[in-house]
Order: structure tokens, then C-alpha cells, then sequence
């Protein structure tokens, strides 16, 4: 499982009609500021871009999985969204992206923040858990596969 509060079905989205990575990126970085009254989406987004600036996210497969380090976050915070039609993201394999899973870090992050960042590639790195993910309906169906393939908290 994840880190408690991590993730929770508002951060999460199926089925988005998004065109751009740019456009992506916002769209995540406002369901991130959502956790915590002190985020602001503006700059949780500049941190996504910046960390994009020194390569892509996005590890093929149809799949980003945008990071940042951020101070105002407390604790690690995930969102997810799938999207209706893939996007380009520049991802290592040059396929377009149509999962993306967002997680903010805070600035001063553990040895277990990073575990959960290598938990979730390897995760996102198995066909069956991206094509089940594919085929949920709804953001309570997209949670429930994503916490049922998380399995154990990282460092827990």
C-alpha cells in the first residue's frame, strides 16, 4: 500500500481530454496543490516543468510519472490521471503517454520517498497493472488498482 494519504480518489482522473504535455502537467500539478491548502498549483507546476527541463518523465510504454521536491510539502503526495487519447511527452521510448502518475516530495526527501519513486516505476513497469489501468472507468476504479498493485508501503 501507499503511505497513508498519499493518494485519494479526488487526485485522481479517467478518462481526461487533454492535447499537450504542457497542458498534462497543469492538470496535475493543480490535482497535487489540491492536497494541501498551502500548495499552489502555479508553483507545484513550475517544479514539474523545471524537473522535465533536465529530461523526461515519461519511461515509455505510455507512461509518465512526473516528480518534484518541493518545500511546502509535508509529506509525499500522488496524483494520477488516464487519459482518453495519448500525448506526447517526449518519453524515452518516443511513444506517447496516456498514464501519468504525479508525485511532489518534500524538499528535504528520505531514502523512503525514493523508494516509493522506484516502487512506482517498477510497478508502471508491468503490462498487465498498465492494462488494467487502461481499462478502469472511473477515478474510484483507477485508486482501487493502484493501491491493489502498490502492495506493501515502501520502507514499511
Amino acid at each position: 500500500m501507499f503511505p497513508p494519504q498519499f493518494l485519494a480518489v479526488e487526485r485522481v482522473a479517467a478518462g481526461a481530454e487533454i492535447t499537450s504535455k504542457k497542458r498534462l502537467l497543469e492538470v496535475l500539478a493543480g490535482l497535487l496543490a489540491s492536497a494541501h491548502p498551502q500548495l499552489k498549483a502555479e508553483l507545484v507546476f513550475e517544479h514539474l516543468l523545471e524537473r522535465e527541463r533536465l529530461g523526461s518523465t515519461g519511461l515509455g510504454h505510455g507512461v509518465a510519472l512526473p516528480h518534484a521536491r518541493i518545500k511546502d510539502a509535508a509529506e509525499a503526495i500522488g496524483a494520477f490521471i488516464q487519459l482518453r487519447q495519448p500525448v506526447d511527452f517526449d518519453a524515452i521510448d518516443e511513444q506517447p503517454v496516456d498514464l501519468a502518475f504525479a508525485m511532489l516530495v518534500p524538499e528535504a526527501a528520505t531514502e523512503v520517498h525514493l523508494q516509493l519513486l522506484a516502487h512506482l516505476a517498477g510497478l508502471f513497469g508491468e503490462e498487465g497493472f498498465r492494462e488494467r489501468l487502461r481499462q478502469a472507468s472511473d477515478p474510484s476504479a483507477l485508486l482501487r488498482q493502484l493501491q491493489e498493485g502498490a502492495g506493501p508501503a515502501p520502507g514499511g
